[in-house]
């Protein structure tokens, strides 16, 4: 991807491709293809809500 994403772009991608995934109506290639990218998606969104919670954890401490 040549931009990047906010985390609502990144979940709506993920959320498109589970759709298609979830179709049956991909070949083996593009369901795998479509399978790594979601799997990326997906860490780099874990990623962000554990930093966003870490950062919540922070702010109720003060």
């Amino acid at each position: 991807m040549s931009k990047t994403l906010t985390f609502e772009e990144k979940l709506a991608r993920l959320n498109v491709i589970v759709t298609e995934l979830e179709s049956g109506k991909l070949s083996l290639d593009a369901s795998l293809t479509l399978f790594e990218e979601g799997n990326a998606l997906s860490k780099e969104l874990a990623a962000e809500l554990n930093a966003a919670k870490l950062k919540i954890d922070e702010l109720q401490a003060k």
